[in-house]
C-alpha cells in the first residue's frame, strides 16, 4: 500500500466515475454512492492501521462522549499514502459540485480546485490538525446523528468508505450498521434515509446542508449523519473530511 502505481490505480479509478451524474444524484437525494472505489486488499491494509498507534493524532471513545457507542481514530500528518491518494483526489472533482452549490445559494463563498491550496486556507485560518479517521463498531454500537464541522473553514462534501464486508456482501462480517442521512428542511418535516453499503464503497453526502430547489427559489437544508444500530459482528469505515481542525 502507498507506492505510485497504488496512487495512479486511484486516480484512475476516480477519473472513471461518471462525474456529472454524482453531481445530479447529490442534487437528487442528498448523495451518491462511488462503487469500489477501495479494492479488498486496500480495505484490510486499512482496517490493520487501526492498531498502529503512532499512526493516529486522536482516539475517542464515543460512550464517553455521548457520541453513540465505539470508537474512532483521527490520522496524524503524514496522511497514509493511500488516505492521502484518496483526499487529493476526490478533492477536485467534489470541488466543482461545491462551487455549483454556493452559486445555486448566492454565496461569495469559492474553493480552490487544488486541495493542498484549501488546506493552507485552513492552516491560515489556525485550523491544522488532519480529519481523515478511521471508525470502528461493534455489536450494539452505533453513531448518533451529528455534524463534522471543526472550525470556522469547512468543505461542504464528505465521503464515507465501508471497509468491512457489509450486509450486501456475500460474506458479511456485521449485520445492521445502515449510513442514515437527516435531512431537516425549513417548514417541513425531516426526511431521513437509510443507506446500505458494501465493501469499499464511498458515498459521497453533505457536510452540513445543501442546496434545495423549491417554488419559490433554492434555499439551504441542514443535513445530518450517523450509523444505525449494529446488530452483530464488526464494522470498520474510512472518513474522508477535507477541511482540517482547530
Amino acid at each position: 500500500m502507498g507506492s505510485r502505481a497504488s496512487a495512479q490505480s486511484i486516480r484512475s479509478r476516480i477519473a472513471r466515475f461518471d462525474w456529472k451524474e454524482i453531481a445530479r444524484d447529490l442534487d437528487r437525494d442528498g448523495y451518491a454512492r462511488l462503487p469500489a472505489l477501495l479494492e479488498s486488499n486496500e480495505c484490510d491494509d486499512l482496517i490493520a492501521l487501526y492498531e498502529e498507534r503512532e499512526r493516529f493524532r486522536s482516539f475517542i471513545d464515543m460512550r464517553a462522549r455521548r457520541y453513540g457507542e465505539g470508537d474512532y481514530r483521527y490520522f496524524a500528518y503524514p496522511l497514509p499514502p493511500l488516505v492521502r491518494s484518496l483526499r487529493s483526489w476526490l478533492y477536485p472533482r467534489l470541488a466543482a459540485i461545491a462551487n455549483a452549490w454556493c452559486d445555486a445559494l448566492g454565496g461569495d463563498e469559492r474553493f480552490p480546485t487544488r486541495l493542498a491550496d484549501f488546506v493552507e486556507h485552513c492552516h491560515e485560518a489556525g485550523q491544522t490538525r488532519p480529519t481523515p479517521l478511521l471508525l470502528r463498531y461493534s455489536e450494539g454500537g452505533f453513531n448518533c446523528i451529528h455534524q463534522d464541522v471543526y472550525g470556522a473553514v469547512a468543505f461542504p462534501l464528505q465521503v464515507a468508505c465501508l471497509l468491512s464486508p457489509g450486509p450486501r456482501d456475500s460474506r458479511p462480517a456485521f449485520d445492521g450498521g445502515e449510513f442514515v442521512l437527516h435531512e431537516h428542511r425549513p417548514r417541513q418535516q425531516s426526511r431521513v434515509e437509510a443507506i446500505t453499503l458494501s465493501r469499499g464503497e464511498g458515498l459521497v453526502f453533505p457536510n452540513r446542508s445543501r442546496p434545495i430547489r423549491g417554488q419559490r427559489g433554492v434555499y439551504r437544508a441542514a443535513i445530518k449523519h450517523g450509523v444505525s444500530t449494529i446488530h452483530s459482528g464488526e464494522r470498520f469505515t474510512l472518513g474522508l473530511i477535507f477541511h482540517d481542525a482547530e
